[in-house]
């Protein structure tokens, strides 16, 4: 089993809605995907393993020096393989080749050890404003 990893890779809204609805326990829903990641993404890593999508992540933007990782996701079965390291590692060797300069990432209280251990984010002071109720 060999893992690749593609930036800007080739992504179908399907098979990339199918992946987050089963890693975050939901149906799938709309999608929207594609869209997004043209509208909004400086890019986006495509873990593959023979084909099939295991794990995906979303390097958003400012036009500037900051990018965002968003929708980091591993199939519930490969999760603890390093898959998600190894895409967090891409983006951020992609949006540093890009010129950016800091790389963010908001994430939930469980996956602070993913983030701080094994990608070597720090933390620093933020703040967050709910818009809706």
């Amino acid at each position: 089993m060999t893992i690749t990893y593609e930036w800007r890779g080739e992504v179908g809204e399907t098979e990339l809605e199918a992946l987050h609805a089963a890693a975050f326990g939901r149906p799938p829903g709309e999608g929207g995907w594609t869209e997004q990641l043209r509208r909004h993404s400086l890019g986006w890593v495509c873990a593959r393993d023979d084909g099939t999508l295991v794990g995906f992540v979303n390097v958003a933007w400012d036009g500037g020096t900051h990018a965002f990782l968003l929708d980091t996701v591993v199939a519930p079965d490969r999760q603890g393989e390093g898959i998600g390291t190894a895409l967090v590692r891409r983006a951020a060797d992609e949006a540093r080749a890009a010129g950016c300069g800091w790389l963010h990432v908001d994430f939930e209280e469980p996956l602070r050890t993913f983030y701080f251990d094994a990608c070597g984010f720090r933390p620093t002071a933020a703040g967050l404003l709910a818009l809706t109720s």
